[in-house]
């Protein structure tokens, strides 16, 4: 009787554990998965004990923030900006990634209307083509962005200019037609960045310079115009060491996928080309997966599914743009999606692992 006792009490014991580690490992994916989101914090220019952003947060549902110019105040626009930053950071277990389009120019949330530095133009700085310029003004962003408590900058571009692009040429965001040039002004722009301790995110892989359409519009195929040599800035700098992370474009090239896939869903150019051919190892964000060329032609679940199949490390939803089938996105609408793909066998646990393992390396240190 004894000796059933004990047995019985051993397989107790063991079957707890087991659903113990279980569940810890259940746990573990769901944290992982988080790491992969980005998400925008909608009109919010402060955080109260009640937001669910900061929840998700603590809950350990999301890597990482996007900011935007409507979460900054009229008045006090610096010390509310840094209080809001260090309030969804505070209780963050890993690094929170606090993220901003900070390029100069017109792309530029911090304006001197809210009391912040002036910031110029990729363009005019390439047209300058005076390296001090590039570092005075990198340095004033980056210098900024690091006092605001913001570690992530979706810059600087390395797209080719062409003054008939709608949304990189026509709002002078790249530096130079030379990529030679390119190169020479985003290196400045990384490494005043990494002075202050903010990450860049170059863009927009493999290049959207060219293009004839605005992917936050239309499906963009640049197949007929895209030349080899807008991946040299790429190639350049990864060479050196200088890429922190890349952002995709929501681009069709042919010339690198024969399928028409846009560019952040396809595995030949994400995965095949960057991490294959130019050895890419870092961290793939999307760009925002909201855009018409992304959620109206493949949809929400399934966009998810072939960016991560792709080789996108960082979904990233701006949570502004409407989409077709849904209103706003929660953190754990996307966790829920991924696992089921897993359950599923359409996506591995080993390649959600891929992507964890790279975003802690790109976090650490903040």
């Amino acid at each position: 009787m004894k000796l059933r006792l004990g047995i019985s009490i051993i397989m107790f014991l063991c079957t707890g554990n087991s659903m113990f580690s279980q569940s810890k490992k259940a746990d573990s994916l769901d944290i992982k998965i988080g790491q992969m989101i980005m998400l925008g914090i909608g009109d919010d220019t402060e955080i109260r004990a009640d937001n669910k952003i900061l929840a998700d947060i603590k809950a350990q549902k999301l890597g990482g923030v996007l900011l935007y110019e409507k979460n900054i105040t009229k008045l006090n626009s610096a010390e509310n900006l840094k209080k809001l930053v260090s309030v969804l950071k505070k209780d963050s277990k890993l690094p929170l990634l606090v993220s901003i389009d900070e390029e100069g120019g017109k792309v530029n949330r911090l304006k001197q209307k809210y009391g912040f530095p002036k910031t110029v133009s990729a363009k005019y700085l390439g047209e300058v083509n005076a390296i001090d310029s590039t570092k005075y003004y990198s340095d004033i962003i980056a210098h900024n962005l690091l006092q605001l408590g913001i570690n992530v900058n979706y810059a600087p571009v390395l797209d080719v200019d062409n003054p008939t692009n709608p949304p990189i040429g026509k709002n002078h965001r790249a530096f130079s037609e030379n990529p030679k040039d390119i190169v020479k002004h985003a290196r400045q722009v990384i490494k005043s960045h990494r002075y202050f301790n903010v990450r860049t995110v170059v863009k927009h892989f493999p290049g959207h310079g060219n293009s004839r359409q605005d992917s936050h519009f239309n499906v963009t195929d640049v197949s007929k115009y895209w030349k080899q040599q807008e991946v040299f800035p790429y190639v350049k700098l990864l060479y050196e060491g200088n890429v922190d992370a890349i952002m995709t474009a929501h681009i069709v090239n042919d010339k690198l996928d024969d399928s028409k896939l846009p560019a952040t869903l396809s595995k030949k150019i994400m995965t095949d080309y960057l991490r294959g051919d130019l050895g890419f190892d870092g961290v793939i964000f999307s760009d925002d997966m909201q855009m018409k060329a992304i959620a109206d032609q493949f949809g929400f679940e399934k966009s998810i599914q072939m960016a991560i199949h792709a080789g996108v490390d960082v979904l990233m939803f701006s949570n502004h743009i409407p989409m077709k089938d849904r209103d706003t996105i929660r953190p754990q609408d996307i966790i829920d999606i991924i696992r089921k793909m897993i359950t599923d066998g359409k996506i591995s646990e080993k390649r959600i692992d891929e992507s964890y393992q790279r975003i802690l390396k790109f976090k650490k240190g903040l």
